[in-house]
């Protein structure tokens, strides 16, 4: 019964659709990475994101106003912790926790305050972004299933790893953020601004995470709950990590996770385990993931110490 479930069109539809936050982040995480710094402050640019974009789409009756609001926080706060990191020589992962924990309790505080609510936006007439139908490919058999009507915004995912790639290995912007992380003293000698481009990396990162915030409350469910970046933001982070901190890479292992996460939703509907071990689920796929990620390098690592 499960393996027809894994190989049902329905699965794997839902599969890019739960891989899709958590690729923003994983692209989120690699542009970051490549300048230097780990930006492990994604999970809180999530939160906020998906937050304000239940809050702007419902003020101005407009989902993509909604996002575009949301971008521009997720860039502030890619700023912030820019400002914190690169002007007061704060510790970059520190600063990042200290996000994170002010996002969880912050959002819970300013939904109050707009809503009354606790915990859920209930009272918030929120709007998502709509579903999008293929036009040829949603008649094909099967690939129609999987492919065709999912939210624009797995399609512009989708999009962006492409996009995050010619970035960072065809523009000057991208080669600049690629000398600054792997010698900054090197890209400061001939001109370059580490700095400076360190900022633009944080806030791009920022932009790209907020989008994957969004996604959460304006796509994968009308409206928000306390809490539920539920992780995705230390899943990026580490699909981020196993794929190299490349975007295609990192679109591979999120796919991955993304898989694990509708799993864990099948077997909620259909399996007798209990409901927490279901739940972790993605998780473990995270640790097993990265266990393995790591003892592979370690490997490559002593091969490369013998010659």
């Amino acid at each position: 019964m499960i393996l027809n479930a894994l190989l049902s069109p329905e699965f794997l539809n839902a599969t890019l659709r739960a891989t899709t936050p958590i690729l923003f982040a994983t692209i989120a995480s690699s542009i970051a990475s490549k300048s230097g710094i780990t930006n492990m402050a994604l999970e809180g640019m999530m939160l906020f994101a998906a937050l304000f974009g239940v809050i702007f789409s419902s003020a101005f009756n407009s989902a993509w106003l909604g996002l575009l609001m949301t971008m521009v926080i997720g860039g502030f706060i890619g700023f912030i912790l820019a400002f914190f990191v690169l002007k007061l020589k704060t510790d970059e992962i520190l600063a990042a926790i200290a996000i994170n924990l002010i996002a969880s309790g912050a959002t819970v505080f300013i939904l109050l305050i707009v809503s009354g609510d606790r915990g859920v936006s209930s009272s918030i007439q929120s709007i998502a972004l709509p579903r999008i139908t293929l036009p040829v490919i949603e008649n094909i058999p099967y690939l129609g299933a999987v492919i065709s009507n999912q939210n624009i915004l797995t399609y512009l995912g989708l999009i962006t790893v492409f996009i995050a790639h010619i970035f960072l290995y065809k523009t000057p912007l991208g080669l600049r953020i690629r000398a600054v992380g792997e010698n900054k003293d090197a890209a400061e000698s001939v001109g370059i601004s580490s700095k400076k481009i360190q900022y633009i990396a944080l806030i791009i990162s920022g932009v790209l995470a907020s989008m994957g915030g969004f996604f959460l409350s304006g796509g994968y469910m009308t409206y928000f709950t306390k809490d539920m970046s539920a992780g995705r933001g230390f899943i990026a982070l580490a699909a981020s990590s196993m794929g190299g901190n490349t975007p295609v890479g990192g679109f591979l292992v999120s796919l991955l996770f993304g898989a694990a996460q509708a799993l864990a939703n099948i077997l909620q509907m259909g399996s007798t385990l209990p409901y927490e071990i279901i739940q972790m689920l993605p998780y473990i796929t995270t640790l097993v993931g990265l266990g393995i990620y790591s003892y592979r390098l370690m490997k490559k690592n002593q091969k490369l110490n013998e010659k």
